[in-house]
């Protein structure tokens, strides 16, 4: 098949859609099929393929509601005179799904979109925006959710449409079962000291706060907590983390310590697999590719509400959630000491840890591989295609 991918961002920037579309794209290559992915422009991305990803760039920027800025005439002449057998948009509220919407019934090929979580569904900036979204969601040939509950399929099925399939996220096998590297003796933790970990860049919405206060507050003795991620943007939340960090020192049950890294990739995974819990504080995701990390790790995870993350706990007994409360803007919020609780009750008690670490390992290796998932979206397009 001929298929392509478009996406507002995609390898070497880091982020979930960036590797959700990344790991489908080049393992739909490795099958036979040919694959093009259409992203923004990157100065440092290589020209040409990217594992044998063809990649088309646009210098393009913005989503229909705040101004859609750059070449978008070159990318919708693209769109027009494709010759693909599937077009995949991953994610709405992005110039690559919002300038396909005028031109879903003149494209020849199949459609699909995966709105992937509708975050802004309660802006009221919005409002037009998802007034007009589902006779858009209409023209689709077929919508791809990664949550049988979270807030995009409910607005789907609110709307009365039914021509969609659930499609997990995942973390991947040769990652995961192939790394070497030893994390604790690299940053001088003891085997026997708990180490919780996050993994989430540094912006706002991701909750380290949260964590952190969660890590103070819970009676662990000595303990080191590791966050792991970039600073993003002028509104990062890296100097905050930095004063925090600082302040998580010393209670009466020892000394603890905050670490904040920025490492390579094999460094990230050598930490999943070496930590004894991994905590989200995020106050608002869709389908949190971390936690399935966590489950391929043998890591139980404690997360917030956000997402499907209640969800992802059922399906794979590898986690617990905090009880979250829902602002008007749909983000989720948690209690600290709510956090801190749950996390005492876990480091306290290794056999339910034990139990959670193999259930979730066990359900991660059966259902929640990139290539068993990429299995579902081949699956699907040939369908589709035929």
């Amino acid at each position: 098949m001929k298929i392509l991918h478009t996406v507002e961002s995609y390898w070497p920037s880091v982020g979930g859609a960036q590797e959700v579309v990344r790991q489908i794209s080049e393992r739909l290559v490795k099958r036979g099929h040919a694959v093009t992915v259409a992203t923004s422009q990157l100065d440092q991305r290589p020209e040409g393929q990217l594992n044998g990803v063809r990649i088309e760039e646009f210098r393009i920027s913005g989503n229909e509601v705040s101004g859609i800025r750059g070449d978008t005439e070159g990318y919708q002449n693209f769109l027009s005179h494709g010759k693909f057998d599937i077009m995949m948009n991953y994610a709405a509220q992005q110039w690559s799904a919002d300038l396909a919407f005028p031109l879903l019934e003149r494209l020849s090929y199949c459609k699909v979109l995966a709105p992937c979580g509708f975050s802004a569904l309660f802006n009221s900036k919005y409002e037009h925006y998802f007034r007009s979204l589902p006779r858009c969601l209409g023209k689709y040939d077929h919508l791809v959710f990664h949550s049988h509950t979270y807030r995009d399929v409910q607005f789907a099925k609110a709307h009365g449409l039914d021509h969609f399939s659930v499609i997990p996220n995942a973390a991947s096998q040769e990652e995961f079962e192939a790394t070497e590297v030893t994390f604790r003796q690299m940053h001088a933790i003891p085997e026997a000291m708990p180490l919780l970990l996050t993994v989430c860049n540094h912006t706002r919405g991701k909750g380290h706060r949260l964590v952190m206060e969660a890590f103070r507050k819970a009676r662990t003795g000595p303990a080191v907590l590791v966050i792991i991620g970039k600073a993003i943007g002028r509104l990062s939340c890296l100097p905050a983390c930095k004063l925090g960090a600082g302040i998580v020192r010393t209670t009466s049950l020892g000394t603890k310590r905050v670490l904040l890294l920025d490492v390579p990739r094999e460094v990230v995974v050598a930490a999943y697999k070496a930590a004894d819990l991994f905590v989200l504080g995020s106050h608002l995701e869709c389908s949190p590719l971390v936690l399935f990390e966590a489950l391929a790790s043998r890591t139980p995870f404690v997360s917030t509400d956000c997402g499907n993350a209640q969800e992802i706990a059922a399906w794979t007994g590898g986690g617990v959630v905090v009880p979250s409360s829902r602002t008007k803007d749909g983000t989720v919020s948690a209690e600290s000491s709510a956090m801190a609780d749950m996390i005492e009750a876990l480091l306290t008690d290794s056999g339910k840890r034990q139990a959670m670490a193999d259930a979730g390992f066990k359900s991660w290796r059966e259902r929640f591989t990139w290539e068993r998932i990429t299995d579902q979206y081949e699956q699907l397009y040939r369908s589709l295609a035929q």
